[in-house]
């Protein structure tokens, strides 16, 4: 919906469009720098749950693949698993683009309910792609999980 409030991010990765990919949508990978495993099959059409890693595996966002196009290509719908109606439900749009020995990953998170969920989404994203370039680029994610800094 075009009156709905979206939020766009675009960060540069030394790795290859496979490699951010992969870490996109691999369990064990994003529980490293996400705090949660996103799981699926990532196929269109499939369930995809945003999962804690502490143990209980409790998904906290929930939604369906919309589009797969390894590796430069993905949008799923986001939700929060009890949440009921169309106006509850967000989209996210992750596109690749490699250059040389870089990527430019682009996420669009739109049809979001309001402002304040813009700005949740912002802080969100900021962190988590922040520790998703450290984690790929060095191996390692931040020293401390970013969403937590005051």
């Amino acid at each position: 919906m075009a009156d709905r409030p979206a939020f766009v991010y675009v960060i540069y990765i030394k790795s290859t469009a496979e490699a951010v990919w992969h870490a996109l949508t691999d369990a064990a990978v994003t529980a490293e720098y996400w705090g949660h495993s996103n799981v699926s099959d990532w196929q269109p059409g499939s369930r995809w749950e945003h999962q804690r890693t502490d143990g209980t595996r409790i998904a906290d966002v929930v939604g369906t693949v919309v589009e797969a196009s390894p590796p430069t290509r993905l949008v799923t719908t986001w939700a929060a698993p009890d949440a009921t109606g169309p106006s509850a439900v967000s989209r996210v749009t992750f596109d690749l683009k490699a250059y040389g020995e870089i990527v430019r990953l682009t996420v669009i998170h739109d049809d979001l309910a309001d402002e304040a969920e813009r700005e949740a989404a912002a802080g969100g994203w900021a962190a988590v792609l922040s520790n998703l370039k450290s984690l790929i680029e060095t191996g390692s994610p931040l020293p401390q999980e970013p969403w937590l800094m005051p």
